[in-house]
C-alpha cells in the first residue's frame, strides 16, 4: 500500500513541476505582445480545459506511446505508462496553472511594467524580473488548489495501468470483503497527502501577501 501511495506522490511531484513550468510559459504567452503567441496559448487553454483528463491520459498512452512509439525513455511497460501519465497530467494541469498565473499577472500595476520598459528592459526582462515574482505571491492559494486537484487526478492514471493508490484499491476491493474499510483507508491516505499541502501553501500565501 505504501508503494502505491509513493507512486501517487511521484506522479504528483513530477506532474506538478512539469505543469508549473509549462503553465508559466503559457501565461507569459497569453500576455505577450505577439498576437500569434497569445492566440496559441489561448487556444491551448480553451481546448485542453474542455477535454476530459481520461481522454488525454489514454491518448498519451495509446496515441503517443503505442502508435507513434514516443516513450520518452526506456521500453518497460510500467515505466512507459508512468512517463505517459506524467506527460498527460502535466499537459492537462498546465492549462489551469496558466490561468492562475495570468490572474496574478493582472494584479500587478501596469505602471510598474511601463516604468521598467522606460528604463530599457525588454518584455522578457519585465516579465521575469518585475511581474512574475509579484504575480506568484498573489496566486499561491489558487496554485495550491490546482496542486490538490492534481493529487486527486492522479487516480486517472490507473486507466493506463499505472500502479498508483486507486488501482491498488480497485484490486483490493475486487479480492477482499472489507469494502468500506478499504475505501476508508485509501480516502484517509489521500487526505493525508492533500491536507498538509493545502495548509502549508495557504500559510505561505498569507506570509507573502503580508510582505507585499
Amino acid at each position: 500500500m505504501l508503494g502505491a501511495f509513493w507512486v501517487t506522490v511521484k506522479l504528483t511531484l513530477l506532474s506538478g513541476a512539469g505543469s508549473l513550468v509549462l503553465g508559466t510559459v503559457l501565461a507569459a504567452m497569453r500576455v505577450s505582445p505577439v498576437p500569434l503567441m497569445r492566440g496559441f496559448a489561448t487556444a491551448y487553454v480553451n481546448i485542453v480545459r474542455n477535454i476530459p483528463l481520461t481522454v488525454i491520459i489514454v491518448f498519451t498512452s495509446l496515441g503517443l506511446a503505442d502508435t507513434f512509439r514516443l516513450t520518452l525513455g526506456g521500453e518497460g511497460v510500467k515505466e512507459v505508462a508512468f512517463r505517459m501519465a506524467v506527460l498527460g497530467l502535466s499537459t492537462y494541469t498546465a492549462a489551469f496553472v496558466c490561468e492562475s498565473v495570468r490572474s496574478g499577472i493582472n494584479t500587478v500595476p501596469v505602471g510598474q511594467a511601463e516604468a521598467a520598459r522606460a528604463l530599457g528592459l525588454n518584455f522578457t526582462q519585465v516579465l521575469t524580473l518585475i511581474v512574475l515574482p509579484q504575480a506568484f505571491g498573489t496566486v499561491i492559494g489558487p496554485l495550491a488548489n490546482v496542486l490538490i486537484a492534481l493529487t486527486k487526478n492522479t487516480t486517472v492514471a490507473a486507466a493506463i495501468g499505472v500502479g498508483e493508490a486507486s488501482l491498488l484499491m480497485k484490486e483490493m476491493v475486487e479480492n477482499e470483503a472489507q469494502l468500506v474499510l478499504i475505501t476508508a483507508v485509501f480516502a484517509l491516505g489521500f487526505v493525508i497527502l492533500t491536507l498538509p499541502t493545502g495548509l502549508l501553501l495557504g500559510w505561505l500565501g498569507k506570509r507573502l501577501a503580508v510582505k507585499r
